[in-house]
């Protein structure tokens, strides 16, 4: 198969058009671009699980251009449903809600939840006016690998596998949205991304809704007591080809040690501004310190260090995991293993 890269005013009517036909497209959003097809046919949902090699156990995002079209697609949208989607859409926030019949069974993987959102990207939104549809979209890239924040990181991925995909430019956002299961009792975040706990519980607070905004600890725990209602939750996910390796600055021995044990090892190296990096490594990407910045070239620099083609990524994790910071961590402890000693 033939991948294009149309630019967005060029190829969304075509886009649209595929989107009806059962096809699937690759688009951009604010969080990272995503592979989307018709949320309701079983055919083009099959398509998207089948291009990324995404197992069948792992559920997909529903995209949806408003609050009504959300609520068209569950069989109940909760009060505080409401209240998040009135403050937080569009934009990079997924509830996990109820689902109805307009919704194929296996964008859940059977399960009677979805995980729906409002992207913010003119051109998400354009594709979904333009199609009519509700498009479930994970991210545009092979199962378990790096997300794609700009087309070409698509393309590297994805070619010969998907016909079309819209160049909306690099993500602003650059993480993947936050999760939260809104069909318990009180809300629970699944995967943290840039709406932290703190606003979401500011945000109900606001509203008269004095209710706890709970977050999961583990990725193991999330997997099993949530039963994978929300894509993301994989222990090993968001990996680059390369074996990555985590440590922290703040606890240099395990680092040195490595280092000394392998000398004639080619290295790459992540680290934010402020490492001093040893001279020995092959390549080096440099982190933003401010946490947003961090997070929109963060799959960028993993993407570039890992075609670079070293025997092992090092990569340095943030020692704060408040606000977004939280969710750099989740994406870096889930693309990493712990350093070998």
């Amino acid at each position: 198969m033939r991948t294009r890269i149309e630019p967005a005013d060029s190829g969304l009517p075509e886009a649209a058009e595929l989107i009806r036909c059962g096809e699937i497209v690759a688009f951009p959003t604010e969080t990272v671009y995503g592979l989307g097809g018709d949320a309701g046919n079983p055919i083009a949902v099959s398509r998207i699980y089948q291009a990324k090699g995404r197992p069948g156990n792992n559920p997909l995002i529903v995209h949806v251009p408003d609050v009504a079209a959300a609520q068209d697609c569950s069989a109940q949208f909760p009060a505080v449903a409401a209240v998040l989607a009135q403050r937080f859409w569009p934009g990079p926030l997924t509830l996990v809600l109820q689902r109805n019949e307009r919704i194929c069974p296996a964008v859940s993987a059977g399960r009677n939840t979805v995980a729906i959102r409002c992207p913010n990207h003119p051109i998400a939104q354009a594709l979904l006016r333009g199609s009519g549809r509700p498009i479930a979209a994970p991210s545009a890239n092979a199962s378990g690998h790096t997300s794609p924040t700009t087309a070409q990181h698509v393309y590297d991925e994805l070619a010969g596998r998907i016909g079309l995909i819209l160049n909306g430019g690099p993500c602003s956002v650059g993480l993947e949205s936050t999760v939260v299961d809104v069909t318990g009792i009180y809300p629970v975040i699944l995967r943290p991304g840039a709406i932290s706990q703190a606003m979401l519980a500011q945000c109900l607070a606001a509203a008269g809704m004095a209710m706890e905004v709970a977050a999961l600890p583990s990725p193991a725990e999330k997997a099993i007591r949530d039963d994978l209602k929300s894509p993301g939750l994989l222990e090993s996910h968001y990996a680059p080809r390369t074996v990555a390796y985590r440590f922290y600055a703040s606890d240099l021995r395990g680092f040195n040690t490595y280092l000394r044990r392998k000398p004639n090892e080619r290295i790459g190296l992540l680290c934010f501004e402020d490492f001093v990096a040893p001279t020995t490594v092959a390549k080096k990407r440099v982190l933003p310190s401010n946490a947003e910045a961090c997070a929109k070239v963060l799959y960028s620099a993993l993407r570039e260090l890992d075609a670079v083609r070293c025997d092992v990524l090092l990569v340095q994790f943030p020692e704060s995991i408040d606000g977004v910071w939280l969710a750099i961590e989740d994406r870096l402890r889930r693309a990493t293993k712990e350093l070998p000693l």
